[in-house]
């Protein structure tokens, strides 16, 4: 069996095929976007995927305002956070964030379904989101994708 011979193939920083790639929020779930989007960032549809290695592509989401949630989300659901003072804890409805910064739900979202280790902070830099239609990136010429084409 000499004649079959295999290598694993371990990406690089200086061999990692790094791409920009546009996703439209409109009407899409959160949570199902949010993983979606996490896999992207992650390089996880890539055959080269290593672990250890930001082998993700650059992804861009816009219409972050047009996000759908499911169930009593828009009324139940909560996002926490902490003054660092005793007592400081302060908590924020989906709807108030949807109104101040409808970005920052797709981002906490994404967040945690990325690693919590310094590769995941690493990966979360390569995520850009805005309300609108506009974004600053169109010097990268990204590709438009389909998410629901993604499994």
């Amino acid at each position: 069996m000499d004649t079959l011979s295999y290598k694993t193939i371990s990406a690089n920083k200086a061999t990692v095929n790094k791409k920009w790639v546009l996703v439209d929020a409109d009407g899409q779930t959160l949570g199902r976007l949010a993983s979606k989007v996490a896999k992207l960032l992650r390089g996880k549809y890539k055959p080269e995927f290593t672990p250890h290695v930001d082998c993700g592509d650059n992804v861009i989401v816009i219409n972050a305002e047009k996000i759908n949630l499911t169930g009593n989300k828009w009324e139940d659901k909560s996002y926490l956070r902490h003054t660092g003072y005793p007592g400081g804890q302060r908590f924020t409805g989906v709807k108030q964030l949807l109104d101040k910064h409808p970005e920052r739900i797709i981002e906490k979202a994404v967040k945690g379904m990325l690693p919590k280790t310094r590769l995941g902070a690493a990966v979360l830099r390569n995520l850009k989101v805005y309300a609108g239609t506009e974004h600053k990136q169109e010097a990268q010429q990204p590709v438009t994708i389909n998410l629901n084409d993604l499994k």
